[in-house]
């Protein structure tokens, strides 16, 4: 089964053209890693997957749910779909825990005890327990990043979005993320798709790899295969700077 099928998808911001017809399938459970230059499209791309960018043309569906379409309640569909941003956009003025509780009760999915105990269980998965009641600032990077993947969570994606999750993270915090996402992978069978510089990461987390430049899929193909075989010379060459 398809959780998204995108056809056509097409991007300006007036003359600038930044997605040029991208056609991607990404099955259930499957874990999809963007790589490709600065400036590639990438961010833009993740963005449109949730409407944050509207789409010059094309259409994404996500979960048989055509967000493209104009008679589609967006509020509610992106219910089904967490993101998680470069910069953490915690609620400084809200402890950790009031934080991930906040978008389920605000939408009256959860009733605040419910949404309370489901905090709880999320910082336990990313090792955070003792922060419940801490504010972010009080937090490391790596912490609040790990936080900010608990709040997605707390809406029970189908999808979850990361844009690039450790780019603004020190080198020492970056593992404590990568780890959280590893396990969301491996352990949750979490359908992901993640931009993302961390090509030990993508080549370890993803069952695909999409390498995007200028707006365009140059080249995918399984981690194994793109990574240490790669067909187009333009992939042969971003390679060669990064690994």
């Amino acid at each position: 089964m398809n959780k998204v099928r995108i056809r056509g998808l097409c991007k300006s911001f007036g003359s600038l053209s930044v997605l040029k017809n991208i056609d991607l399938d990404v099955e259930e459970g499957e874990v999809v890693c963007i790589i490709g230059p600065s400036g590639s499209g990438k961010s833009t791309f993740l963005r449109c997957l949730n409407m944050l960018e509207k789409p010059t043309s094309g259409s994404v569906v996500v979960s048989g749910v055509d967000l493209t379409d104009k008679h589609t309640n967006l509020n509610k569909t992106r219910r089904e779909i967490g993101m998680v941003f470069q910069q953490f956009n915690l609620f400084q003025h809200l402890t950790v825990k009031k934080n991930i509780m906040l978008a389920p009760v605000d939408l009256d999915l959860m009733t605040k005890h419910e949404a309370e105990k489901k905090a709880f269980e999320l910082l336990e998965r990313v090792g955070l327990t003792d922060k419940a009641d801490v504010y972010p600032r009080t937090l490391s990077g790596g912490q609040q990043q790990r936080v900010a993947i608990a709040r997605a969570l707390a809406m029970n994606p189908a999808l979850m979005l990361f844009d690039e999750p450790t780019s603004a993270l020190d080198p020492e915090m970056i593992g404590e993320v990568l780890a959280v996402m590893r396990s969301l992978a491996r352990d949750e069978k979490m359908t992901m798709l993640c931009v993302t510089h961390e090509i030990n990461f993508a080549r370890e987390a993803a069952n695909r790899i999409i390498f995007l430049e200028d707006g365009v899929i140059i080249e995918e193909g399984t981690p194994e295969k793109l990574f240490n075989n790669p067909d187009k010379d333009r992939t042969k060459r971003f390679l060669s700077l990064v690994l």
